[in-house]
């Protein structure tokens, strides 16, 4: 190249030079299928597919093994598993640590939540962060002490079809609230099977929304307890309320 060229060559290559390694994988987006990873964690070996069976399945990451927030989280989850089970969904941690490591931080868990036995769930040992690259969870703002990035607090939900039905993404500074998880899942495994949306504050058992695609005429069949139109300004009678089917 002429001499005068070489400093834009050089500007270009940097741009075309492959991203960080933290920035290479894109996240999962909804109705991906979720992969299914070979797993070593606190409870063994095996396929994630495998570990979620024919229901519901739901990842949570955490940034380090031994921090405040993810060991209030995790015992906060570990008190909540009887409610996934009831809900046909299985859960499980990952922690970017060893299995030794897992088995340890387990025992100062229980203790904070006041609990003993076996633990509930297993801790998936994502070491390498192999597992947390692919998934697009690593968080560049969060660092261990060796200058590579921890996960950020992420949380997948993933259907019996193996598609991602949700993804949250949280800081590391901010715990999840997993009454609002427990909501979600109430919403996804209602409104998969009935041609409702849940509006905004929505529980379980409240009033839910006929979606746009119901046709006037398909009401009586699919809604018998009835529908409620509500009259607005515009005159549209989009807004169509149902007791929850």
């Amino acid at each position: 190249l002429p001499r005068q060229l070489l400093p834009l060559a050089c500007r270009v290559k940097q741009q075309l030079s492959p991203l960080p390694y933290t920035l290479q994988k894109m996240p999962l987006n909804l109705g991906d299928t979720f992969p299914n990873a070979d797993v070593r964690t606190s409870a063994g070996d095996f396929k994630l597919h495998d570990y979620f069976g024919s229901g519901w399945g739901l990842l949570f990451s955490h940034p380090a093994d031994y921090t405040p927030v993810c060991t209030t989280e995790l015992g906060i989850l570990a008190q909540l598993v009887p409610q996934f089970a009831a809900r046909n969904a299985k859960v499980i941690a990952l922690s970017i640590d060893s299995v030794e490591h897992h088995e340890g931080w387990i025992k100062d868990i229980q203790t904070n939540a006041g609990l003993s036995g076996e633990f509930p769930y297993p801790i998936i040992a994502d070491d390498k962060r192999e597992l947390a690259e692919s998934l697009g969870m690593l968080d560049p703002d969060e660092v261990d002490k060796t200058g590579l990035p921890l996960t950020a607090r992420a949380v997948f939900i993933v259907g019996p079809d193996r598609k991602v039905k949700l993804s949250i993404l949280y800081p590391a500074t901010t715990g999840r609230n997993f009454n609002e998880i427990l909501r979600v899942l109430d919403s996804l495994q209602l409104t998969a099977t009935k041609k409702v949306a849940t509006p905004g504050n929505w529980v379980a058992g409240g009033d839910c929304m006929v979606i746009p695609s119901v046709k006037p005429e398909e009401i009586p069949a699919l809604f018998p307890k009835g529908v409620t139109v509500k009259t607005v300004p515009s005159g549209k009678g989009y807004l169509r309320i149902t007791p929850q089917p």
